[in-house]
């Protein structure tokens, strides 16, 4: 017999609140079904939890902040384009070790930011990683006039990076069949345009 989860009650609703995602999708969720897997009364989970919504936006939370800390805890580099590019391939690597977490930042309506301050300020840090890292490296187009270019850069990026994950994550994509070191390849070369995008490498050494 397993031994009995000893946790707090709001910790056992979050961790049930992710497996109840990850076997029936957002659509499932709900406090009542919670309670029921959990053997507690239906009222129990509302002590923590007022509605569906503030328990979405816990877990979106803590999704966004065991991706900040993947993202921080990458290699370290002086050289700022090559940071840049270890926080890109701990970006990647996230996405592709954590779909649920990385499903439900970026391709799940979240509940409204004004009434889950908690949520917004995790996914503002894990933004902030980004464009605070550019912010220390002349980027800067001057024929683009922008006040902000980090902030255009880190969501150039960020696009980017998403599109990718979000293709090769995708039942599309099984489609073609691509092997995983196809998969490899096609991250290492969207990685090389990004740098020759941003002025990193030379085209020439692209291809």
């Amino acid at each position: 017999m397993a031994d009995p989860d000893t946790r707090p009650l709001k910790e056992r609703v979050v961790s049930e609140a992710f497996k109840v995602i990850a076997e029936a999708g957002v659509e499932a969720l709900s406090l009542r079904a919670i309670a029921k897997r959990l053997g507690v009364s239906h009222q129990a989970p509302y002590k923590h939890f007022p509605s569906r919504d503030h328990i979405l936006a816990e877990v979106v939370a803590r999704s966004f902040e065991t991706f900040s800390t993947h993202l921080e805890a990458r290699p370290r580099s002086e050289n700022g384009f090559e940071d840049l590019g270890f926080m890109g391939r701990a970006y990647l690597d996230f996405a592709m070790t954590h779909p649920l977490q990385y499903r439900l930042m970026f391709n799940t309506a979240l509940p409204d930011i004004d009434d889950h301050p908690d949520m917004l300020a995790k996914s503002q840090r894990a933004f902030s990683i980004l464009h605070d890292r550019l912010q220390t490296i002349p980027l800067s187009d001057p024929r683009d006039g922008l006040d902000q270019p980090a902030k255009h850069d880190a969501m150039f990026i960020w696009a980017t990076l998403h599109g990718c994950c979000s293709i090769l994550n995708s039942d599309v994509a099984k489609t073609l069949a691509l092997t995983d070191q196809e998969k490899a390849n096609t991250m290492d070369r969207m990685m090389r345009r990004l740098s020759m995008a941003l002025g990193a490498i030379e085209a020439d050494s692209c291809n």
